[in-house]
């Protein structure tokens, strides 16, 4: 967006939407791009919170003159150091030379390691201030979530939450940048994936992180990536909590690799036997064809997992030992989850997904089928009951989102 967006009376929004970068990270798809949240705070002194990526930096400055005119930046404060957020740092300094940067000890040590900057480093405690005249700042340390030296800053004149990468999510703003303003069942998808692929896996400092902040009074929340929210800013912190829970939708979530369509024939027979037992929110991806971060996506938002693959070279068939793999370093746990495959000349497949299944905290479901070539009756019968036992075990545990 070409222009600078208000936030308050006093804080507005500089950021800037990236629809060129394929992948964030050299891995995660940006099919609809992804924004660099920043905002700036205009008081007696004038604090910059978290700067964008280098390649935006001319619209970001572009937005920083349109706000405050000729006058200087005092303050930056850097909630997270990753290069999408920190990369302007020098650029901003050749604008602004007496800049004070703001951050905790291990910003300090990131700034020095990425950028060469060693002075005017400002370093904060957990719960420290900084007094920008009719504006405070609060600083809340929140460690790994998910880097070392995360934080969240609150401006507790606006009761402004400036989050960092925590309640964030993919997806360029379109015209608005406020969660009355954008089409939130996209968003939605969108801070799942980006939750479950980035942020998953450091859960348990989320769910500290929700806690520590517990005690302020939170008017917007303002993340670096995807929208602010205004109208309902318990909403996203809610949903990141739920997440970093565990806790799940009801539903299935089907993952399958097939070679010659032996497999894809099992898995056809289970959706059919959890059609049977009556459950629509059923999601299907071929581990070939669907990006590896939704399948981790709709892995983290349903309860029920069933993953069905192939023997290869007497290994898990690679896409799939890739998810699986991928899963578990994220821990994903609390699923129930059914196991099904094929195998040729020799078993491999289903045994390495059995022994995931054995070191998961996820509860396995039976049958496990395991067919040899292509499925007989017997075979394809089995995987409908696995279906249906899938269902009834849906049913009986207690729901948890």
């Amino acid at each position: 967006m070409p222009a600078a967006i208000p936030l308050t009376q006093s804080i507005t929004w500089v950021g800037a939407n990236d629809r060129e970068t394929e992948l964030f990270e050299g891995i995660w798809p940006l099919p609809r791009g992804v924004s660099y949240n920043s905002y700036l705070i205009a008081g007696e002194k004038v604090a910059l919170v978290d700067t964008v990526k280098h390649t935006s930096f001319e619209r970001h400055l572009e937005k920083i003159r349109q706000t405050i005119g000729d006058r200087t930046v005092d303050y930056l404060i850097i909630n997270h150091m990753e290069p999408d957020h920190s990369g302007s740092v020098n650029l901003l300094l050749n604008v602004f030379p007496e800049l004070k940067i703001v951050g905790n000890k291990k910003t300090a040590d990131f700034l020095s390691r990425f950028y060469g900057v060693r002075s005017n480093v400002v370093t904060v405690e957990d719960r420290g201030e900084l007094d920008l005249g009719t504006h405070k700042l609060i600083f809340n340390l929140t460690p790994m979530v998910h880097w070392p030296e995360t934080m969240m800053t609150y401006d507790s004149t606006d009761k402004v939450l400036f989050s960092g990468d925590a309640f964030g999510g993919f997806g360029a703003l379109d015209g608005g940048i406020f969660d009355d303003e954008v089409d939130l069942g996209y968003f939605e998808d969108e801070i799942l994936r980006y939750f479950s692929n980035i942020v998953a896996k450091y859960a348990v400092m989320v769910e500290k992180a929700i806690t520590k902040i517990s005690d302020l009074e939170i008017g917007i929340v303002a993340s670096t990536h995807g929208p602010v929210w205004r109208k309902d800013p318990g909403a996203i912190i809610s949903r990141y909590a739920r997440w970093s829970r565990h806790e799940a939708e009801e539903g299935v979530t089907i993952v399958y690799g097939s070679m010659y369509g032996n497999t894809e024939r099992m898995m056809e027979a289970v959706a059919q036997g959890l059609a049977e037992e009556e459950v629509s929110r059923i999601r299907i991806h071929n581990v070939s064809k669907t990006h590896v971060s939704y399948l981790i996506r709709d892995a983290w938002r349903f309860r029920a997992l069933l993953l069905g693959s192939p023997t290869y070279d007497t290994r898990l068939y690679p896409p799939m030992d890739y998810f699986v793999k991928l899963i578990e370093h994220k821990m994903l746990k609390n699923r129930i989850l059914g196991l099904f495959g094929t195998y040729g000349w020799s078993g491999g497949g289903v045994g390495t997904l059995t022994e995931f299944a054995k070191n998961s905290s996820c509860e396995l479901v039976e049958p496990v089928v395991e067919a040899q070539c292509a499925p007989t009756a017997e075979d394809l019968k089995a995987c409908r009951l696995l279906g249906q036992n899938i269902v009834k075990r849906l049913k009986a545990s207690p729901k948890t989102a």
